[in-house]
């Protein structure tokens, strides 16, 4: 099984709106991936390793696939659109990485 987490650094001045990204964005994306997408997880930071020490990233959301070749083959031809709709819930740069789940 292949992961794609799409990690999204807090800082000062970053924005992240949680709601748009859990209710639009992720329905929208579910739906051009279709079967390829095999499932996915939200996260949303709450806080670091020290007590009242804040989240290191605002959210995380992973995607499960059966390969990469999968994830490339759905997200490839649709990554234009997924993207374009990032201004729409955030202003930062999100960190993306390939696992493979163990």
């Amino acid at each position: 099984m292949t992961k794609v987490s799409v990690l999204y650094p807090n800082g000062e001045n970053k924005t992240f709106d949680m709601d748009y990204y859990c209710n639009t964005h992720l329905p929208m994306v579910s739906e051009l991936l279709g079967n390829s997408l095999k499932g996915a997880t939200v996260e949303k930071g709450i806080g670091g390793a020290s007590p009242g020490s804040p989240a290191p990233y605002a959210g995380m959301g992973n995607m499960y696939f059966n390969s990469v070749e999968d994830f490339g083959n759905a997200f490839g031809p649709n990554a234009e659109k997924i993207m374009g709709d990032l201004p729409n819930f955030t202003n930062i740069e999100p960190i993306i990485q390939v696992s493979e789940v163990m």
